[in-house]
C-alpha cells in the first residue's frame, strides 16, 4: 500500500448525465390546461420564458421537478456532512467499509478566508494572516499524515476496514453520485451560495459553496430560461 499522501484544495464536480431542459417545465405546466396537447407547445421561446418566470415568481414548483441532473462529486467528508442534509437529492457514496480510502486530504488554499468575526447569526469571514495560513497548513498536514499512518498500520495488521477508518479525519476526500431535479437544485443553490441580489441572504461554508458554484454552471447552461428566472426572482426556490 502506498504511503504517498496527496493534499488538495479543490473539489471535483462532473455532470455524468441529465434529462433536463426548459421545455420540460413548459409541458409539465401546460398539461393542466392543454392535456395531451401540451407536448406540442414548447417551441415559442418568448412565451416559454414568460411562463417559466410566472411559475418561478408565484412559486408553482412542481413543473420544475421533471428535469434531472446526476453529478459525480469528490470533496472532503466535512462538506458531505452538510450536503447530506439536503434530503431532496439521491446519493450513493464510496464506502470505507468496502474499499481502502485513498490518502487524499483537503487543505485550505491561500484564498480561503480563515477568520470568523461577529457572533452567531451576524458574522462574516475575513482574510487570515500569513502566519495563520501557515499554521493551518502545517497542522492539517501533520494530523492527516499521523492519522493515515495509523490507518495503514491497522489495515496491515489485518484489522477490518470499517474499524481502521475510525482514525481518519473529516478532511479526507470522499466521492459520491448526486442526483437531483431542477427544483431541488434551486433549493440547494439558494442556501449554499452567497450571491448579491438574493432575496434571502445565505452564508454557506466555502467548501460547499465551491460545489454549488459548479452545479450552477451546469444548471445555467442546460436550463438557461429557468436559471434566468431563478436569478430574476431573487434566487428563491419555487
Amino acid at each position: 500500500m502506498s504511503n504517498e499522501i496527496n493534499f488538495r484544495s479543490d473539489v471535483i464536480v462532473e455532470l455524468v448525465k441529465h434529462s433536463a431542459s426548459d421545455a420540460d417545465v413548459i409541458w409539465a405546466a401546460r398539461v393542466s390546461t392543454k392535456g395531451d396537447q401540451s407536448l406540442e407547445d414548447v417551441k415559442n421561446t418568448d412565451a416559454s420564458a414568460g411562463l417559466i418566470n410566472y411559475l418561478m415568481r408565484d412559486r408553482h414548483g412542481s413543473p420544475f421537478e421533471h428535469s434531472n441532473f446526476t453529478f459525480f462529486v469528490q470533496a472532503p467528508i466535512f462538506m458531505w456532512r452538510e450536503h447530506f442534509r439536503h434530503r431532496i437529492a439521491s446519493y450513493n457514496e464510496e464506502s470505507g467499509r468496502y474499499k481502502v480510502l485513498d490518502p487524499v486530504f483537503y487543505v485550505p488554499g491561500p484564498e480561503r478566508r480563515l477568520v470568523q468575526i461577529g457572533k452567531a447569526g451576524a458574522y462574516e469571514f475575513v482574510e487570515g494572516t500569513p502566519e495563520q495560513f501557515d499554521v493551518v497548513t502545517e497542522q492539517t498536514k501533520h494530523a492527516c499524515e499521523v492519522a493515515y499512518d495509523a490507518y495503514q498500520k491497522m489495515l496491515d495488521a489485518g484489522v477490518a476496514r470499517e474499524v481502521a477508518r475510525i482514525v481518519l479525519p473529516v478532511t479526507i476526500y470522499s466521492s459520491a453520485y448526486v442526483t437531483m431535479n431542477a427544483r431541488a437544485m434551486m433549493n440547494f443553490l439558494s442556501l449554499r451560495r452567497k450571491v448579491e441580489g438574493s432575496h434571502f441572504p445565505s452564508f454557506p461554508q466555502r467548501e460547499i459553496e465551491m460545489v454549488a458554484e459548479k452545479y450552477e454552471e451546469e444548471f445555467a447552461r442546460i436550463m438557461p430560461l429557468t436559471h434566468a428566472a431563478f436569478v430574476a426572482n431573487g434566487r428563491v426556490a419555487p
